[in-house]
């Protein structure tokens, strides 16, 4: 049988051994040793150890059974270890009794101190907090074994931080002292909380940690003036609304604590200054409302609150959560400039008034205690036409040319007041001068007066609707009434009916027209307006008669067919007469430049020789361009004037003998202007033009009534004359 200590050990896991978890190294644990009884001292028995730690913690003499402890053994890191040991025979090795297990349970010590895994800490708790308001709880851990003794039993204390916080030495509760703790004063607090075990007995082991404890902050401070009252200039040219002044109360608060309203209680001139808050430094901005002026006011007394937005009743009892100062404005008198009575005047004209007339007047003083005189003029720039004068000492506005409300509707003319003693401080004004209309525009035709119509056109039939246009504006709006002139040949063809509505539709009367008899009717037509007195013109209404188709579709309101094909004829022999007088041109530029190259071969070839010169080399070459003709007599007698040629100039158009008139004479030096001179030269080429034949001309005629041809419309047949 195998035993420990004489301690039977049987074949199971309750076999438990205790050593203390400081042993030393290589010493016998308790001491611990195994025992069989079949050692009978000889040696023939040995000892094994096999399990947890088998070797590495623990070892094993063979010989003896002892156990020993190879290092120092720690509760916190293996609190037991299960072992096996075995009894063998040393020659054989053969197991001499059954394998037996048992386990070594470490006694814990205190050799842990405890320790705040969760430190430093940081906390906020509101200033004025009452006493023993819960600010945090500190925790500490101790890793020995909290059911041997008292090594894990933890005790709190503060070492640092009264008297103003206090903590629970049971639970660590860290809790505010004091009542009154002020922000303001102080603001935060640094606290050190030690923890020990043993229950704080002798011996005991220790560790501390650190709380910073921020007190936030309550609206428990009023504002506060530091200053009982304030006092400022200000020019009374200042423009208003603006800023004049800044005046700020001190709120040791923080955030919307410390956010401040100011107000005007009472003072002078109601409505003329305000106070608000600037929201970045919580400063009083005192705003002008209104303009100042030293000459009716100088000074001004206000007398101006501070107050919170937000307030907090526990803090009321001690006091009033406001302040007030008085606030005294200075006005700084200054040389303005003159102040017209209106910002803008309004005034009219008629458009017919007579240059002259009067059209209003402005007036404008100087708001300084000297008075001194106006004088007034036109900025050029606002009246560039000229169309206004004014009176520089009464201001009174007149016409200076004729005005026209067709041209321009209102005129926008800026004012100017100087001080006759500095014309350097000037005032200006806008003035509106609307130009009033009268009737003195007669309507005329709105759109085309020109139309067409069919020549199988019916009694009746509309031919065309005429509307009208007036640049005038009159009150009542536009009435106009269209009629025919007595005694107008146009009243036996057409007839007039004014349709009510400002247009008038034009009717035909006969139950036909001809084109051939009259292709163009020129009806004459008479548009008044309703104005008074009344105004009219006669206006021409172009009717153009054409053909129609057979089902009776209308033509365009182009020029009649004939007048058409008239028109194609005129320019294709235009463009004929064209067209020869080029090919003509042509040919004569090509005999001209011929002429020419002969006349500079003639040039370079004529040379002068002198007899007595030194020889060839006196010779030089005769310049051609150098001659000249000579001045011919005028053929008149010398007489320019064109009514002294009159006289002959009949005389030669009488004469039936006379060349024609594109002939210059047999002896003219540039020769006949044209060469088609008679039907004779276009069949056959003169003798002094060999190289010009014109017969091609005779064969135009065909063509050219061929392209006539093509103007006639398809499908039209041509009436017979009756």
């Amino acid at each position: 049988m195998l035993t420990i200590n004489k301690a039977i050990i049987i074949n199971n896991n309750d076999n438990n051994i205790i050593i203390v978890d400081m042993a030393e190294l290589g010493q016998l644990v308790s001491p611990l040793q195994l025992h069989s009884d079949l050692d009978r001292g000889d040696g023939q028995v040995t000892y094994h150890l096999s399990g947890d730690g088998a070797m590495s913690v623990f070892t094993i003499d063979e010989g003896t059974g002892d156990i020993h402890a190879t290092r120092r053994l720690d509760r916190e890191q293996q609190a037991s270890y299960v072992l096996r040991a075995q009894v063998r025979d040393r020659v054989g090795q053969l197991l001499l009794e059954p394998e037996s297990q048992f386990t070594i349970r470490v006694q814990d010590i205190n050799d842990n101190a405890p320790r705040f895994l969760d430190g430093p800490y940081a906390a906020r708790v509101p200033e004025r907090a009452p006493a023993g308001t819960s600010v945090l709880m500190v925790t500490a851990t101790d890793a020995d074994d909290p059911t041997y003794g008292t090594a894990a039993q933890i005790v709190y204390s503060l070492l640092q931080g009264g008297p103003y916080f206090t903590v629970d030495p049971n639970t660590g509760v860290v809790r505010t002292a004091l009542p009154d703790l002020d922000r303001e004063t102080r603001d935060r607090y640094q606290l050190v909380v030690q923890a020990q075990d043993l229950l704080g007995r002798r011996g005991a082991l220790s560790g501390t940690t650190a709380v910073t404890v921020t007190l936030t902050d309550v609206n428990d401070n009023p504002p506060r003036f530091p200053r009982r009252n304030y006092r400022f200039s200000i020019p009374e040219s200042v423009p208003a609304p603006a800023v004049v002044a800044r005046i700020k109360a001190v709120d040791p608060d923080l955030g919307q604590n410390a956010e401040v309203e100011y107000r005007v209680l009472d003072g002078d001139g109601p409505g003329t200054f305000r106070v608000l808050t600037d929201p970045n430094t919580q400063e009083g901005l005192l705003m002008l409302l209104k303009g100042l002026d030293f000459e009716v006011q100088s000074s001004y007394l206000l007398r101006v609150e501070a107050s919170n937005r937000q307030t907090e009743t526990r803090f009321l009892l001690a006091g009033p959560f406001n302040d007030e100062v008085l606030v005294q404005l200075q006005v700084e008198d200054e040389d303005e400039s003159p102040v017209f009575s209106e910002s803008v005047h309004h005034l009219s004209v008629s458009e017919d008034a007579p240059v002259g007339t009067s059209v209003g007047a402005v007036s404008a003083h100087d708001p300084d205690r000297s008075n001194s005189p106006i004088r007034y003029s036109i900025d050029r720039k606002s009246d560039i036409g000229g169309f206004f004068d004014i009176d520089s000492s009464s201001g009174t506005i007149r016409t200076s040319r004729f005005l026209d409300r067709e041209v321009r509707v209102q005129h926008n003319i800026t004012i100017i007041a100087m001080e006759t003693s500095d014309p350097s401080h000037a005032g200006s004004v806008l003035v509106l001068v609307s130009v009033t209309d009268v009737n003195d525009n007669p309507p005329s035709f709105g759109a085309e007066s020109r139309t067409s119509v069919c020549e199988d056109v019916r009694p009746g039939q509309v031919v065309g609707i005429l509307s009208a246009v007036d640049p005038d504006d009159p009150e009542d709006g536009h009435h106009f009434l269209f009629s025919l002139p007595a005694g107008s040949d146009a009243n036996l063809s057409f007839s007039l009916t004014d349709n009510g509505d400002n247009t008038a539709s034009v009717l035909a009367l006969q139950p036909g027209l001809r084109l051939r008899d009259r292709p163009v009717h020129l009806v004459a037509v008479v548009i008044a307006d309703s104005g008074r007195p009344s105004l009219s013109s006669t206006n021409t209404l172009t009717v153009s008669v054409c053909r129609c188709g057979r089902h009776g579709n209308h033509c365009s309101p182009d020029e009649p067919h004939h007048v058409a094909v008239a028109t194609a004829a005129v320019l294709t022999g235009l463009l004929t007469f064209l067209g020869v007088a080029m090919v003509t041109a042509a040919v004569r530029s090509r005999r001209q430049q011929q002429v020419e190259d002969e006349e500079r071969d003639a040039q370079e070839n004529f040379a002068c020789y002198d007899d007595e010169g030194g020889g060839e080399e006196d010779t030089k070459a005769f310049n051609m361009a150098a001659l000249r003709h000579l001045d011919r007599p005028d053929p008149t007698g010398g007489s320019a004037d064109p009514e002294a040629r009159k006289p002959q100039l009949l005389k030669a158009n009488l004469d039936p003998t006379a060349p024609p008139a594109d002939w210059n004479g047999g002896g003219s030096a540039a020769g006949s202007v044209c060469s088609i001179s008679s039907i004779s030269s276009m069949s056959s080429p003169g003798p002094a033009e060999p190289d010009q034949n014109f017969s091609f001309l005779m064969t135009w005629a065909s063509r050219f009534w061929r392209l006539t041809d093509l103007y006639e419309p398809r499908g039209v047949e041509p009436e017979e004359d009756s």
